[in-house]
């Protein structure tokens, strides 16, 4: 059996013995909180375990690195839209140690790509067509940079309400420790 096979068994009989309900919540978040978070799988039950969070207590919007790249993204929609639809009052980005993207070099990123069937003419493209792989592709050398660099581009967004906390920490992701490393309260 493939692996969604597995997944739609599987959710078959979470329908059928109504597992569902015990997640019933509404579009809102209880706790007010937008999050931005990484990807990384090892956060998928530390993290929300960690912030003592419950099913709907949160938006939780995820990316690779926790980063916001770009002020006009699909990162700071997400957020923009938590705060003036769903009632988010506060922004928390979460890095963590050990991340996929620390160091992250987009030229082995591409030779990966290579590797699995991406021509040079479709990367020489995309090069001569304006899109920044170099730039796109890029991790980070520190989280804590990498953390507080987002923070900012969220916290100095024009379309961000004034006096909106935006809040930067770091998890460990074995351990799930929290370090505070920008105190939205406090600036």
């Amino acid at each position: 059996m493939s692996t969604i096979q597995n997944i739609l068994a599987f959710n078959e009989q979470f329908v059928e013995n109504r597992e569902y309900e015990q997640y019933r919540t509404d579009k809102f978040p209880e706790k007010k909180l937008a999050i931005v978070t990484c990807m990384d799988a090892r956060l998928t039950e530390l993290l929300p375990k960690a912030l003592n969070l419950r099913n709907g207590d949160a938006k939780i919007i995820k990316n690779a690195g926790a980063i916001v790249t770009q002020p006009f993204g699909n990162i700071m929609r997400s957020v923009l839209v938590a705060v003036y639809e769903l009632g988010a009052r506060e922004v928390v980005v979460i890095g963590h140690h050990d991340c996929g993207m620390t160091g992250l070099n987009s030229k082995v990123v591409v030779s990966h790509m290579h590797e699995r069937g991406i021509t040079e003419d479709t990367i020489r493209t995309l090069n001569n067509s304006g899109i920044q792989l170099d730039r796109w592709l890029t991790g980070f050398d520190n989280v804590q940079e990498s953390v507080e660099r987002s923070v900012g581009i969220i916290k100095n967004h024009p379309l961000l309400p004034p006096g909106t906390p935006v809040h930067g920490m770091i998890i460990d992701p074995t351990t799930g420790k929290l370090d505070l490393v920008v105190d939205g309260y406090g600036e």
